[in-house]
Protein backbone atom coordinates (compact mmCIF):
# COMPACT_ATOMS: atom_id res chain seq x y z
CA UNK A 1 0.00 0.00 0.00
CA UNK A 2 1.38 3.41 -0.89
CA UNK A 3 1.75 6.16 1.67
CA UNK A 4 -1.38 7.89 0.36
CA UNK A 5 -3.79 4.96 0.15
CA UNK A 6 -6.69 4.98 2.61
CA UNK A 7 -7.12 2.30 5.25
CA UNK A 8 -9.71 1.63 7.94
CA UNK A 9 -10.50 4.51 10.24
CA UNK A 10 -10.62 8.08 8.94
CA UNK A 11 -9.03 7.98 5.44
CA UNK A 12 -8.86 11.76 5.08
CA UNK A 13 -7.14 12.18 8.43
CA UNK A 14 -4.70 9.38 7.59
CA UNK A 15 -3.83 10.97 4.25
CA UNK A 16 -3.13 14.29 5.95
CA UNK A 17 -0.90 12.61 8.51
CA UNK A 18 1.03 10.63 5.89
CA UNK A 19 1.44 13.73 3.73
CA UNK A 20 2.84 15.61 6.72
CA UNK A 21 5.30 12.76 7.38
CA UNK A 22 6.32 12.76 3.70
CA UNK A 23 7.09 16.48 3.90
CA UNK A 24 9.42 15.65 6.77
CA UNK A 25 11.20 13.05 4.66
CA UNK A 26 9.45 9.87 5.86
CA UNK A 27 8.14 7.19 3.55
CA UNK A 28 5.36 5.12 5.13
CA UNK A 29 3.91 1.99 3.53
CA UNK A 30 1.61 -0.73 4.76
CA UNK A 31 1.13 -4.43 4.00
CA UNK A 32 -1.60 -6.05 6.06
CA UNK A 33 -1.08 -5.19 9.75
CA UNK A 34 2.58 -4.18 9.23
CA UNK A 35 3.52 -0.54 8.69
CA UNK A 36 7.02 0.19 7.35
CA UNK A 37 8.66 3.53 8.07
CA UNK A 38 11.85 4.85 6.52
CA UNK A 39 13.64 8.19 6.41
CA UNK A 40 15.30 8.26 3.01
CA UNK A 41 17.99 10.75 4.05
CA UNK A 42 19.22 8.29 6.70
CA UNK A 43 20.33 5.73 4.14
CA UNK A 44 22.45 3.82 6.67
CA UNK A 45 19.50 3.24 9.00
CA UNK A 46 17.26 0.16 8.86
CA UNK A 47 13.60 0.61 8.08
CA UNK A 48 11.33 0.39 11.11
CA UNK A 49 8.27 -1.86 11.24
CA UNK A 50 5.12 -1.45 13.34
CA UNK A 51 2.51 -4.13 13.97
CA UNK A 52 -1.00 -2.66 14.35
CA UNK A 53 -4.54 -4.10 14.32
CA UNK A 54 -6.68 -2.93 11.41
CA UNK A 55 -8.68 -0.36 13.36
CA UNK A 56 -5.74 1.12 15.26
CA UNK A 57 -4.48 4.43 13.85
CA UNK A 58 -0.79 4.98 13.24
CA UNK A 59 0.49 7.83 15.41
CA UNK A 60 2.43 10.33 13.32
CA UNK A 61 4.42 11.50 16.36
CA UNK A 62 5.35 7.95 17.31
CA UNK A 63 6.24 7.04 13.71
CA UNK A 64 8.62 9.99 13.42
CA UNK A 65 10.19 9.19 16.78
CA UNK A 66 10.73 5.55 15.77
CA UNK A 67 12.34 6.54 12.45
CA UNK A 68 14.72 8.88 14.24
CA UNK A 69 15.46 6.24 16.85
CA UNK A 70 16.27 3.77 14.04
CA UNK A 71 18.91 6.20 12.76
CA UNK A 72 20.70 6.45 16.12
CA UNK A 73 24.44 5.86 15.85
CA UNK A 74 27.68 6.89 17.50
CA UNK A 75 30.56 8.70 15.78
CA UNK A 76 33.07 6.26 17.27
CA UNK A 77 31.16 3.24 15.99
CA UNK A 78 27.88 1.48 16.64
CA UNK A 79 24.47 1.73 15.05
CA UNK A 80 20.92 0.41 15.09
CA UNK A 81 20.53 -2.93 13.33
CA UNK A 82 16.75 -3.38 13.54
CA UNK A 83 13.77 -1.37 14.80
CA UNK A 84 10.30 -2.73 15.56
CA UNK A 85 7.20 -1.56 17.41
CA UNK A 86 4.46 -3.53 19.17
CA UNK A 87 0.68 -2.92 18.84
CA UNK A 88 0.55 -0.66 21.93
CA UNK A 89 2.88 1.73 20.09
CA UNK A 90 2.48 5.43 20.97
CA UNK A 91 4.61 8.56 21.25
CA UNK A 92 6.84 9.28 24.23
CA UNK A 93 9.02 12.22 25.26
CA UNK A 94 11.76 11.44 22.72
CA UNK A 95 11.48 7.66 22.26
CA UNK A 96 8.14 5.96 21.51
CA UNK A 97 6.57 3.46 23.89
CA UNK A 98 6.33 0.00 22.39
CA UNK A 99 9.70 0.29 20.64
CA UNK A 100 12.18 -2.56 20.29
CA UNK A 101 15.59 -1.67 18.87
CA UNK A 102 18.64 -3.89 18.43
CA UNK A 103 22.04 -2.19 18.30
CA UNK A 104 25.57 -3.36 17.70
CA UNK A 105 27.22 -4.63 20.90
CA UNK A 106 29.47 -1.63 21.58
CA UNK A 107 26.60 0.90 21.67
CA UNK A 108 23.59 1.49 23.93
CA UNK A 109 20.92 4.19 24.05
CA UNK A 110 20.13 5.17 27.67
CA UNK A 111 17.21 7.34 26.56
CA UNK A 112 15.58 4.24 25.07
CA UNK A 113 14.91 2.86 28.56
CA UNK A 114 14.54 6.15 30.42
CA UNK A 115 13.94 6.24 34.16
CA UNK A 116 11.44 3.40 34.63
CA UNK A 117 14.17 0.76 34.35
CA UNK A 118 12.99 -2.85 34.71
CA UNK A 119 9.39 -1.88 34.98
CA UNK A 120 7.61 -5.17 34.49
CA UNK A 121 4.91 -7.65 35.42
CA UNK A 122 4.69 -10.44 38.00
CA UNK A 123 1.89 -13.03 38.15
CA UNK A 124 0.96 -15.48 40.93
CA UNK A 125 -1.96 -17.92 41.06
CA UNK A 126 -3.80 -19.07 44.18
CA UNK A 127 -5.84 -22.22 44.75
CA UNK A 128 -8.73 -20.24 46.16
CA UNK A 129 -12.07 -20.08 44.40
CA UNK A 130 -14.03 -16.91 43.93
CA UNK A 131 -16.69 -17.69 46.56
CA UNK A 132 -14.04 -18.25 49.24
CA UNK A 133 -12.28 -15.05 48.23
CA UNK A 134 -15.43 -12.93 48.38
CA UNK A 135 -16.32 -14.22 51.86
CA UNK A 136 -13.40 -12.37 53.48
CA UNK A 137 -12.66 -9.79 50.82
CA UNK A 138 -13.41 -6.63 52.92
CA UNK A 139 -10.85 -7.56 55.58
CA UNK A 140 -8.26 -8.42 52.92
CA UNK A 141 -8.83 -5.15 51.05
CA UNK A 142 -8.44 -3.12 54.26
CA UNK A 143 -5.11 -4.83 55.05
CA UNK A 144 -3.76 -4.46 51.51
CA UNK A 145 -4.86 -0.83 51.31
CA UNK A 146 -2.58 -0.17 54.27
CA UNK A 147 0.33 -2.14 52.87
CA UNK A 148 0.14 -0.88 49.29
CA UNK A 149 -1.17 2.66 49.60
CA UNK A 150 -0.89 3.94 53.17
CA UNK A 151 2.65 2.94 54.07
CA UNK A 152 1.82 0.47 56.85
CA UNK A 153 4.00 -2.20 55.20
CA UNK A 154 6.83 -3.27 57.49
CA UNK A 155 9.89 -4.04 55.36
CA UNK A 156 13.03 -3.06 57.29
CA UNK A 157 16.38 -4.61 56.47
CA UNK A 158 20.00 -4.39 57.46
CA UNK A 159 22.53 -2.47 55.34
CA UNK A 160 24.25 -5.65 54.14
CA UNK A 161 21.01 -6.98 52.69
CA UNK A 162 20.26 -3.72 50.87
CA UNK A 163 23.80 -3.56 49.46
CA UNK A 164 23.44 -7.17 48.25
CA UNK A 165 20.14 -6.21 46.60
CA UNK A 166 21.86 -3.45 44.59
CA UNK A 167 24.80 -5.68 43.60
CA UNK A 168 23.08 -8.93 42.76
CA UNK A 169 19.32 -8.52 42.85
CA UNK A 170 16.92 -11.01 44.39
CA UNK A 171 19.33 -14.01 44.59
CA UNK A 172 21.97 -12.05 46.50
CA UNK A 173 19.35 -10.32 48.67
CA UNK A 174 17.66 -13.60 49.63
CA UNK A 175 21.05 -15.13 50.44
CA UNK A 176 21.83 -12.17 52.71
CA UNK A 177 18.48 -12.60 54.51
CA UNK A 178 18.96 -16.35 54.92
CA UNK A 179 22.53 -16.04 56.23
CA UNK A 180 21.76 -13.30 58.77
CA UNK A 181 22.05 -14.93 62.22
CA UNK A 182 19.27 -12.66 63.50
CA UNK A 183 16.98 -13.58 60.62
CA UNK A 184 14.79 -11.39 58.37
CA UNK A 185 13.01 -8.39 59.82
CA UNK A 186 9.41 -7.16 59.74
CA UNK A 187 6.99 -8.87 57.37
CA UNK A 188 9.82 -10.82 55.75
CA UNK A 189 10.19 -12.80 58.98
CA UNK A 190 6.89 -14.46 57.98
CA UNK A 191 7.95 -15.21 54.41
CA UNK A 192 9.00 -18.62 53.15
CA UNK A 193 12.54 -17.85 51.95
CA UNK A 194 12.95 -21.34 50.48
CA UNK A 195 9.87 -20.81 48.32
CA UNK A 196 11.12 -17.40 47.20
CA UNK A 197 14.49 -18.87 46.28
CA UNK A 198 12.84 -21.72 44.37
CA UNK A 199 10.78 -19.21 42.39
CA UNK A 200 13.85 -17.35 41.09
CA UNK A 201 13.96 -19.58 38.01
CA UNK A 202 10.53 -18.26 37.02
CA UNK A 203 11.91 -14.80 36.41
CA UNK A 204 13.47 -13.33 33.28
CA UNK A 205 17.26 -13.46 33.73
CA UNK A 206 16.82 -12.56 37.39
CA UNK A 207 20.18 -12.34 39.10
CA UNK A 208 22.22 -12.19 35.90
CA UNK A 209 22.57 -8.41 36.12
CA UNK A 210 25.76 -7.32 37.84
CA UNK A 211 24.92 -4.10 39.64
CA UNK A 212 26.84 -1.85 42.01
CA UNK A 213 26.25 -0.75 45.58
CA UNK A 214 27.81 2.59 44.62
CA UNK A 215 24.27 3.78 43.79
CA UNK A 216 23.24 3.19 47.40
CA UNK A 217 22.80 6.46 49.29
CA UNK A 218 25.82 6.84 51.66
CA UNK A 219 23.54 7.78 54.55
CA UNK A 220 21.62 4.52 54.29
CA UNK A 221 24.70 2.38 54.75
CA UNK A 222 25.45 3.97 58.12
CA UNK A 223 22.14 2.97 59.71
CA UNK A 224 21.69 -0.21 61.68
CA UNK A 225 18.22 -0.76 60.21
CA UNK A 226 17.06 0.69 56.87
CA UNK A 227 13.48 1.38 55.85
CA UNK A 228 13.66 2.20 52.17
CA UNK A 229 10.65 4.42 51.36
CA UNK A 230 10.22 3.03 47.84
CA UNK A 231 10.70 -0.72 48.23
CA UNK A 232 7.38 -2.51 48.28
CA UNK A 233 5.49 0.33 46.56
CA UNK A 234 3.79 0.25 43.13
CA UNK A 235 4.50 3.87 42.18
CA UNK A 236 2.40 6.17 40.02
CA UNK A 237 1.43 6.23 36.35
CA UNK A 238 -0.09 2.97 35.13
CA UNK A 239 1.49 0.83 37.85
CA UNK A 240 -0.85 -1.37 39.86
CA UNK A 241 -1.45 -4.42 42.01
CA UNK A 242 -4.50 -6.32 40.78
CA UNK A 243 -6.46 -9.32 42.02
CA UNK A 244 -7.93 -11.39 39.22
CA UNK A 245 -9.70 -14.67 38.51
CA UNK A 246 -8.51 -17.12 35.86
CA UNK A 247 -11.56 -16.84 33.63
CA UNK A 248 -10.53 -19.21 30.85
CA UNK A 249 -7.72 -21.62 30.06
CA UNK A 250 -6.87 -21.34 26.37
CA UNK A 251 -4.04 -23.91 26.15
CA UNK A 252 -4.70 -26.75 28.56
CA UNK A 253 -1.35 -28.51 28.26
CA UNK A 254 0.77 -25.40 28.82
CA UNK A 255 -1.49 -24.10 31.59
CA UNK A 256 -1.29 -27.45 33.39
CA UNK A 257 2.50 -27.50 33.07
CA UNK A 258 2.71 -24.01 34.57
CA UNK A 259 0.20 -24.74 37.38
CA UNK A 260 -2.65 -22.60 36.06
CA UNK A 261 -6.28 -23.74 36.13
CA UNK A 262 -9.64 -22.15 35.45
CA UNK A 263 -11.32 -20.59 38.49
CA UNK A 264 -8.11 -19.85 40.39
CA UNK A 265 -7.54 -16.52 42.04
CA UNK A 266 -4.54 -14.65 40.61
CA UNK A 267 -2.68 -11.50 41.46
CA UNK A 268 -0.59 -9.38 39.13
CA UNK A 269 1.99 -6.74 40.06
CA UNK A 270 3.11 -3.98 37.69
CA UNK A 271 5.94 -1.82 39.01
CA UNK A 272 9.56 -0.87 38.44
CA UNK A 273 12.72 0.49 40.02
CA UNK A 274 11.17 3.61 41.53
CA UNK A 275 13.71 6.15 42.88
CA UNK A 276 16.76 4.14 41.85
CA UNK A 277 15.60 4.00 38.24
CA UNK A 278 14.99 7.74 38.27
CA UNK A 279 18.48 8.38 39.64
CA UNK A 280 20.18 6.10 37.11
CA UNK A 281 18.06 7.19 34.14
CA UNK A 282 18.46 10.93 34.75
CA UNK A 283 22.20 10.61 35.43
CA UNK A 284 22.77 8.74 32.18
CA UNK A 285 20.50 10.94 30.11
CA UNK A 286 22.68 13.90 31.08
CA UNK A 287 25.96 11.97 30.90
CA UNK A 288 25.25 10.65 27.39
CA UNK A 289 24.83 14.24 26.25
CA UNK A 290 28.01 15.36 28.05
CA UNK A 291 30.04 12.48 26.53
CA UNK A 292 29.02 13.30 22.94
CA UNK A 293 32.21 14.14 21.01
CA UNK A 294 32.92 17.87 21.07
CA UNK A 295 32.46 19.73 17.82
CA UNK A 296 30.03 17.21 16.32
CA UNK A 297 26.38 18.05 15.69
CA UNK A 298 23.95 16.67 18.24
CA UNK A 299 21.60 13.89 17.10
CA UNK A 300 18.46 15.17 15.36
CA UNK A 301 16.07 13.50 17.77
CA UNK A 302 17.97 14.52 20.89
CA UNK A 303 18.56 10.82 21.59
CA UNK A 304 22.22 10.43 22.55
CA UNK A 305 24.03 7.11 22.38
CA UNK A 306 27.04 5.94 24.41
CA UNK A 307 29.84 3.73 23.16
CA UNK A 308 32.59 1.44 24.43
CA UNK A 309 33.55 1.87 28.09
CA UNK A 310 30.69 4.31 28.66
CA UNK A 311 28.22 1.74 27.30
CA UNK A 312 29.56 -0.88 29.72
CA UNK A 313 29.28 1.59 32.60
CA UNK A 314 25.67 2.29 31.66
CA UNK A 315 24.84 -1.40 31.57
CA UNK A 316 26.10 -1.81 35.14
CA UNK A 317 24.13 1.21 36.32
CA UNK A 318 21.03 -0.07 34.51
CA UNK A 319 21.59 -3.49 36.10
CA UNK A 320 21.61 -1.89 39.55
CA UNK A 321 18.21 -0.33 38.93
CA UNK A 322 16.99 -3.59 37.37
CA UNK A 323 18.00 -5.46 40.52
CA UNK A 324 16.09 -2.97 42.65
CA UNK A 325 13.02 -3.18 40.42
CA UNK A 326 12.97 -6.98 40.53
CA UNK A 327 13.06 -7.05 44.33
CA UNK A 328 10.46 -4.30 44.50
CA UNK A 329 8.01 -6.47 42.52
CA UNK A 330 8.91 -9.50 44.62
CA UNK A 331 8.16 -7.57 47.82
CA UNK A 332 4.85 -6.24 46.51
CA UNK A 333 3.77 -9.76 45.61
CA UNK A 334 4.95 -11.10 48.95
CA UNK A 335 2.89 -8.50 50.81
CA UNK A 336 -0.18 -9.79 48.95
CA UNK A 337 0.71 -13.45 49.52
CA UNK A 338 1.24 -12.94 53.26
CA UNK A 339 -2.11 -11.15 53.62
CA UNK A 340 -3.87 -13.93 51.70
CA UNK A 341 -2.39 -16.47 54.11
CA UNK A 342 -3.55 -14.43 57.10
CA UNK A 343 -7.13 -14.35 55.85
CA UNK A 344 -7.53 -17.66 54.00
CA UNK A 345 -5.05 -20.08 55.56
CA UNK A 346 -1.82 -21.61 54.30
CA UNK A 347 -1.76 -21.02 50.54
CA UNK A 348 1.20 -21.69 48.24
CA UNK A 349 0.32 -18.92 45.74
CA UNK A 350 3.21 -19.86 43.41
CA UNK A 351 4.86 -17.47 41.00
CA UNK A 352 4.06 -18.08 37.33
CA UNK A 353 6.38 -15.48 35.79
CA UNK A 354 8.15 -12.18 36.39
CA UNK A 355 9.26 -10.33 33.27
CA UNK A 356 10.46 -6.81 32.36
CA UNK A 357 9.34 -4.42 29.68
CA UNK A 358 11.92 -1.61 30.07
CA UNK A 359 15.38 -3.11 29.78
CA UNK A 360 18.42 -3.61 27.56
CA UNK A 361 19.25 -7.31 27.15
CA UNK A 362 22.18 -8.91 25.35
CA UNK A 363 20.67 -11.29 22.79
CA UNK A 364 22.44 -12.98 19.88
CA UNK A 365 25.40 -10.64 20.35
CA UNK A 366 23.27 -7.48 20.10
CA UNK A 367 21.90 -5.04 22.66
CA UNK A 368 18.12 -5.32 22.44
CA UNK A 369 16.44 -2.22 23.88
CA UNK A 370 12.81 -2.71 24.88
CA UNK A 371 10.81 0.39 25.80
CA UNK A 372 7.31 -0.67 26.84
CA UNK A 373 7.73 -4.09 25.22
CA UNK A 374 8.14 -7.47 26.84
CA UNK A 375 10.45 -10.36 25.86
CA UNK A 376 8.60 -13.17 24.04
CA UNK A 377 11.29 -15.82 23.77
CA UNK A 378 10.30 -19.29 22.61
CA UNK A 379 8.61 -21.34 25.34
CA UNK A 380 8.70 -18.62 28.01
CA UNK A 381 5.64 -17.01 29.63
CA UNK A 382 4.57 -13.56 28.48
CA UNK A 383 2.28 -11.31 30.55
CA UNK A 384 0.09 -8.82 28.67
CA UNK A 385 -2.26 -6.87 30.96
CA UNK A 386 -5.42 -5.12 29.91
CA UNK A 387 -6.72 -1.99 31.57
CA UNK A 388 -8.37 -2.35 34.97
CA UNK A 389 -11.66 -2.87 33.13
CA UNK A 390 -10.38 -5.42 30.60
CA UNK A 391 -8.93 -8.91 30.79
CA UNK A 392 -5.22 -9.65 31.10
CA UNK A 393 -3.54 -12.51 29.25
CA UNK A 394 -0.95 -15.14 30.04
CA UNK A 395 0.75 -16.08 26.78
CA UNK A 396 3.66 -18.23 25.68
CA UNK A 397 6.39 -16.66 23.56
CA UNK A 398 7.19 -18.09 20.12
CA UNK A 399 10.59 -16.39 19.65
CA UNK A 400 9.68 -14.50 16.47
CA UNK A 401 12.88 -13.34 14.78
CA UNK A 402 10.99 -10.80 12.66
CA UNK A 403 9.70 -9.07 15.79
CA UNK A 404 12.92 -9.45 17.82
CA UNK A 405 11.21 -11.94 20.16
CA UNK A 406 9.12 -9.12 21.65
CA UNK A 407 5.45 -8.57 22.46
CA UNK A 408 3.39 -5.65 23.70
CA UNK A 409 3.28 -4.79 27.39
CA UNK A 410 -0.43 -3.96 27.31
CA UNK A 411 -3.11 -2.47 25.11
CA UNK A 412 -1.63 1.03 25.01
CA UNK A 413 -3.20 4.34 25.89
CA UNK A 414 -5.94 5.77 23.68
CA UNK A 415 -6.02 9.08 25.57
CA UNK A 416 -3.43 11.09 27.43
CA UNK A 417 -3.98 11.43 31.17
CA UNK A 418 -4.93 15.07 30.65
CA UNK A 419 -7.61 14.15 28.11
CA UNK A 420 -8.89 11.30 30.29
CA UNK A 421 -9.45 13.73 33.16
CA UNK A 422 -11.78 15.74 30.90
CA UNK A 423 -14.06 12.78 30.12
CA UNK A 424 -17.66 12.74 31.29
CA UNK A 425 -18.29 10.30 34.14
CA UNK A 426 -20.65 8.25 32.00
CA UNK A 427 -17.96 7.56 29.37
CA UNK A 428 -15.11 6.48 31.65
CA UNK A 429 -16.09 2.81 31.70
CA UNK A 430 -15.81 2.60 35.50
CA UNK A 431 -19.28 1.19 36.19
CA UNK A 432 -18.06 -2.41 36.67
CA UNK A 433 -14.57 -1.55 37.92
CA UNK A 434 -13.44 -1.74 41.54
CA UNK A 435 -10.33 0.36 42.00
CA UNK A 436 -8.76 1.21 45.37
CA UNK A 437 -6.95 4.54 45.11
CA UNK A 438 -6.23 7.49 47.36
CA UNK A 439 -7.08 10.16 44.81
CA UNK A 440 -10.12 10.30 42.52
CA UNK A 441 -8.11 11.65 39.56
CA UNK A 442 -6.15 8.40 39.41
CA UNK A 443 -9.36 6.55 38.50
CA UNK A 444 -10.05 9.00 35.69
CA UNK A 445 -6.47 8.90 34.35
CA UNK A 446 -6.43 5.11 34.33
CA UNK A 447 -10.09 4.52 33.40
CA UNK A 448 -10.83 1.81 30.81
CA UNK A 449 -11.87 4.52 28.32
CA UNK A 450 -8.30 5.86 28.39
CA UNK A 451 -6.97 2.59 26.93
CA UNK A 452 -7.31 0.77 23.64
CA UNK A 453 -9.12 -2.56 23.43
CA UNK A 454 -6.93 -5.47 24.50
CA UNK A 455 -8.48 -8.19 22.30
CA UNK A 456 -7.27 -6.82 18.90
CA UNK A 457 -3.81 -6.33 20.41
CA UNK A 458 -3.69 -9.98 21.44
CA UNK A 459 -5.18 -11.26 18.18
CA UNK A 460 -2.76 -9.44 15.87
CA UNK A 461 0.24 -10.76 17.80
CA UNK A 462 -1.10 -14.31 17.72
CA UNK A 463 -1.64 -14.02 13.95
CA UNK A 464 1.90 -12.65 13.54
CA UNK A 465 3.39 -15.67 15.34
CA UNK A 466 4.77 -13.66 18.26
CA UNK A 467 2.83 -15.33 21.09
CA UNK A 468 0.15 -18.00 21.68
CA UNK A 469 -2.58 -17.70 24.33
CA UNK A 470 -2.47 -19.78 27.52
CA UNK A 471 -5.04 -18.20 29.89
CA UNK A 472 -7.26 -15.15 30.29
CA UNK A 473 -7.68 -13.40 33.67
CA UNK A 474 -10.61 -11.13 34.55
CA UNK A 475 -9.91 -8.26 36.97
CA UNK A 476 -11.63 -8.31 40.38
CA UNK A 477 -10.09 -5.27 42.01
CA UNK A 478 -7.12 -3.02 41.38
CA UNK A 479 -4.91 -1.00 43.71
CA UNK A 480 -3.54 2.20 42.13
CA UNK A 481 -1.05 4.29 44.10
Amino acid sequence: MSNTAPVSGNPAKLRRMLAALARRGLTVTREGPVWSIRRESDHWAPGAEVLLPDDFPLSGKAAEQLARFASAHHPEGGRVLAARATPDFHGGARVPVGAVVATSPEMVVPEAIGTDINCGMRLHVVDLDLEQFLARKPELVAALRGDLLLGTRDLPMRPGALAALYRGGAPAWLEALASDPLGPLGRMALADLDQLEGELERSYELGSFEGSASWLSPGKGKREIIRDPCLGTPGGGNHFVELQVVEAVLDGATAHAWGVREGQLAFMVHSGSRSVGVAVGEHWRQRARALWPAGLAHPKAGVFTVHGDAAREYMQAMATAANYGAVNRLLLAELVRLRLREHYGELAAPLIWDGPHNLVSVENGHNVHRKGATPARAGEPVLIPGSMGQASFLMVGLGSEQWLASASHGAGRALTRHRARQLDDTTLGLADVECIALHAERLREEAPAAYKAITPVIDVQVEAGIVAPVARMRPLLTFKA
